[in-house]
């Protein structure tokens, strides 16, 4: 973020200020020597973030329409207390793992949904959901990646696990454009303790380099990447990649989890290119906010002044 100059207090003192002026001084001044790792919980990030968008959201399909469209930026004095919202019920059978693999936008692991045995239930879902995969996004330094900010605050990554309605649909292709057809279960993650779990699928990602590559996975439980806290916001809103159907509920946890510095950089380290192509490091793989318009955020928990510490 570019800087204006910063004036020496010597200049103004011979100018004659008054009391008052060398108290806007003061508090000017401390704005413009605030450290630069402030602009990763402000709306300077987001611009910055938006500099950096991948060109699939610099075409037509960054505007698609529709009235409830996602990524959107969670305020918590704006979120409403629904006591109607009990913890999500999670049973992720680690068996169903199939693989993994790099779509040429993202790194996505599969899962066999051909039965009931890895799902959610309960929080704001009146139906059972199976698990069909997981992903994350991530951006190309730890000051942005996530698609979902909190009070404008943007985190390095975000995972997503995806789930369909197995109640109303036959199958996740039908319930893609169906309502209430999806549910997808947001996780920040923030840069801290090494994520001991995650490293397994971390392992693997030399494997799927390239656009593509798949390698084999599992057992995995899922149910590992969630944090112990199950305080959540929920909204209907969409898919953020394209055919960005609107047919979600989504399910985005308050508390993110830690992962260590060089497992992101293994996320940084995937390509979106074949073999033989231009490389092009996978990175900024995030949708830019959505507007809100008339929805509603509800939330399983009480806000409180937590919130900016998160």
């Amino acid at each position: 973020m570019v800087r204006p100059p910063v004036l020496g207090w010597s200049h103004l003192k011979s100018s004659g200020l008054s009391l008052l002026a060398k108290q806007i001084w003061g508090t000017l001044r401390s704005h413009l020597l605030r450290p630069a790792r402030w602009c990763s919980q402000v709306p300077c990030a987001q611009r910055r973030r938006n500099d950096a968008l991948h060109p699939v959201w610099k075409g037509p399909a960054s505007v698609p329409g529709g009235t409830r469209q996602s990524p959107i930026n969670i305020r918590w004095r704006d979120s409403v207390y629904d006591p109607q919202l009990q913890p999500l019920g999670v049973s992720y059978n680690a068996e169903a793992c199939l693989y993994v693999w790099n779509t040429g936008y993202l790194f996505q692991v599969e899962f066999d949904d051909s039965t009931e045995g890895s799902g959610i239930s309960g929080g704001p879902l009146e139906n059972h959901y199976r698990l069909k995969q997981f992903h994350f996004h991530w951006g190309a330094v730890n000051e942005w990646g996530s698609e979902h900010t909190v009070d404008d605050r943007v985190y390095p990554a975000e995972l997503h696990l995806v789930h369909w309605n197995a109640v109303k649909y036959q199958n996740y292709t039908d319930a893609v454009t169906g309502a209430d057809g999806l549910a997808v279960v947001g996780v920040f993650l923030k840069l801290g303790a090494r994520h001991e779990e995650l490293q397994e699928l971390v392992a693997v990602l030399p494997d799927i380099k390239h656009k593509d590559a798949r390698a084999a996975l599992g057992p995995f439980q899922p149910s590992c990447l969630l944090p112990a806290c199950q305080d959540y916001w929920t909204y209907p809103g969409s898919l953020t990649t394209p055919p960005l159907s609107e047919s979600v509920t989504w399910i985005i946890h308050k508390k993110p989890i830690e992962v260590a510095q060089d497992q992101l950089a293994a996320f940084r380290s995937l390509l979106f290119s074949v073999p033989g192509e231009e490389e092009k490091t996978m990175v900024n793989n995030y949708r830019p906010l959505q507007p809100l318009m008339n929805r509603k955020v509800r939330s399983s928990f009480q806000a409180t002044h937590e919130g900016a510490r998160l």
